[in-house]
């Protein structure tokens, strides 16, 4: 095989030739490598003297990649981005840096509950927490750990542990039974201020699904106030507005400090677990698998 010394003159040349044909734009290379445009230039010719072959069309105050530049582009953009990837995750985890990508509200009721115990056991890492409105991708996104609820199943890309069954009963906050009668049956609910989660972009249960699973018909449901966001749901109720679906593993610990009422014995269990996850084919490094570690050791506990 030939060597890759012979075919370039410097790896250096096709981290240049990647920027200028990704800009579209020598200046704008040299911009962002902090070289100046004739650098870029240099670097550029080259290369194309190495490989025998025009890689941009040089236009008035513009230059483009030719058929065959676009084609050698994508291999060394996907290249070098695998390169950036890996030197990112080995100089990450040589700093003890790990992230960890979860929703809000896992982070809100489960993770920072929780951060007391991951310093006093994890004394070595930094932990970063990574929250969004949806499942990023971990192996675009550069990310080791994940938490996602469902099946894993649908994500064939990742390796999946359980943490925490979903287990779903309906909760009000301390002070809202107070002149109240407390519901005696599922049905009873009906009669209450309900708060919906409209879950934009998760999958998530709703107050029909609970209420199906104790016989009663979703036309029955009230519409009641209705929040797009899961911490602001708890807080709602926290305030006394209504009442809400519980997520077990997010709200036990509120009903465990009085914060939170658990109102039924009823218990919606959907069978869609949630789970620590990470990319099938990464091999974690060591603070990575410390830290998976230590999420399911506090979920087994």
């Amino acid at each position: 095989m030939e060597n890759l010394r012979s075919l370039v003159p410097s790896i250096n040349a096709l981290v240049v030739f990647e920027a200028a044909g990704r800009h579209g734009s020598f200046t704008a290379a040299a911009r962002e490598l902090r070289m100046t445009q004739a650098a870029v230039s240099y670097a550029v010719h080259r290369l194309e003297e190495h490989l025998g072959t025009t890689l941009f069309l040089r236009e008035h105050r513009r230059v483009r990649l030719s058929a065959a530049g676009a084609r050698f582009h994508a291999d060394v953009a996907i290249g070098l981005s695998h390169i950036q990837r890996s030197a990112r995750d080995l100089r990450t985890a040589a700093e003890g840096h790990v992230t960890l990508s979860c929703s809000t509200a896992f982070a809100a009721f489960w993770m920072v509950p929780r951060m007391a115990q991951l310093r006093a056991d994890l004394p070595q890492i930094d932990l970063r927490i990574q929250t969004g409105d949806h499942d990023l991708d971990l192996v675009g996104e550069g990310i080791p750990l994940g938490v996602r609820g469902g099946n894993p199943a649908d994500w064939p890309q990742y390796e999946a542990r359980p943490l925490a069954a979903e287990e779903i009963w309906p909760v009000c906050g301390a002070g809202y039974l107070a002149g109240r009668a407390r519901p005696v049956g599922p049905e009873e609910l009906l009669g209450h201020q309900l708060i919906h989660l409209e879950e934009p972009f998760r999958q998530a249960a709703t107050w029909r699904d609970w209420f199906a699973s104790v016989g009663v018909e979703g036309r029955r449901v009230p519409k009641g106030l209705q929040i797009n966001d899961y911490v602001l749901v708890v807080q709602s109720v926290i305030a006394g507005q209504g009442v809400a679906l519980g997520w077990r593993h997010l709200v036990e610990g509120l009903i465990g400090q009085g914060v939170l009422v658990r109102l039924t014995d009823h218990a919606l269990v959907t069978g869609m677990d949630f789970h620590v996850i990470w990319p099938r084919d990464a091999t974690l490094a060591r603070p990575a698998l410390e830290v998976r570690d230590w999420l399911l050791a506090q979920a087994r506990g």
